[in-house]
């Protein structure tokens, strides 16, 4: 009778556990599984987070909203992003204002196809709590210079222009694995401009995010995952601008199966948001 309801137990454990499917599961760098509570806590207590995500990842954008809205409780917050380039600040700023509406602002700033489902409602929390949200993102047409001529291709700017991107002349170490990565990846396509403009990206993101870091906030930036990643790219440039500067990073992979990290993901960020490739896309 004993040994009836052992093997009754058992297997109904093993249904359960078979059922008991996860979208994502959370890891330290190490590679051990933590929790969300873990993670607030260590954005709760730092001055600013690079939250790397997959650009069409609707769990991603999910996970963005509520950190950033539990963040809310614990300090005043900045919000800052890849998404919307620092010509289109004024924009974003009479948006924030009221000024003008949403048909205005997609009508006047460069906003990304899935704005409306993935970034306005982060937009729209600063909105309501009245944070500052800061286009952090060098304007595409000079990053585009920088990959046809390299940085020199910046120095015939206008004054204004100069001020949309980080200060001349951009410091760049080739060496740094990101890039290196990068230039692998592109089988010598673009040859040595094609890191430098994504340097170029990350070295403005990572000014204007010490430019507008305030006392007592969390300065919190959205931005893809690869300008963060391995507390390079953005994090590189921000502690040359801000030496010992406290950042936690969080970095997004897809995996087939979420209860266990992948080595290539090893020390990918502080925290590692691993989501099951099924997981449904924004675009």
């Amino acid at each position: 009778m004993k040994l009836r309801i052992l093997l009754a137990a058992f297997f109904m454990s093993a249904l359960t556990l078979a059922q008991d499917k996860q979208p994502y599961q959370l890891y330290n760098k190490d590679g051990k599984k933590t929790t969300y509570k873990k993670l607030l806590k260590a954005a709760g207590e730092t001055e600013v987070v690079l939250f790397g995500e997959h650009h069409d990842n609707s769990l991603i954008h999910w996970l963005q909203l509520e950190l950033t809205k539990d963040l809310s409780e614990i300090r005043p917050l900045v919000l800052g992003a890849e998404m919307i380039e620092r010509d289109n600040q004024k924009q974003l700023d009479q948006y924030l204002k009221g000024q003008i509406d949403q048909k205005a602002f997609d009508t006047v700033a460069r906003l990304w196809n899935n704005h409306k489902t993935d970034y306005k409602p982060l937009v729209d929390f600063a909105k309501e709590k009245n944070y500052p949200f800061i286009a952090t993102n060098i304007p595409r047409r000079y990053a585009s210079k920088v990959y046809k001529g390299g940085f020199e291709a910046l120095d015939g700017l206008t004054a204004e222009e100069k001020s949309w991107i980080a200060p001349l002349p951009i410091a760049y170490d080739a060496a740094l694995p990101g890039y290196v990565k990068m230039l692998e990846m592109a089988g010598g396509h673009g040859g040595d401009n094609l890191p430098k403009a994504q340097a170029v990206k990350d070295a403005t993101m990572g000014w204007f995010i010490a430019q507008n870091l305030k006392p007592g906030t969390i300065f919190i930036h959205y931005n893809g995952t690869y300008h963060s990643d391995n507390f390079e790219g953005i994090n590189w440039y921000l502690k040359k601008a801000k030496p010992g500067v406290k950042v936690v990073t969080i970095a997004a992979v897809s995996q087939k199966d979420v209860s266990k990290l992948e080595k290539d993901y090893l020390n990918l960020a502080d925290f590692i948001i691993v989501v099951d490739d099924d997981m449904t896309k924004t675009f």
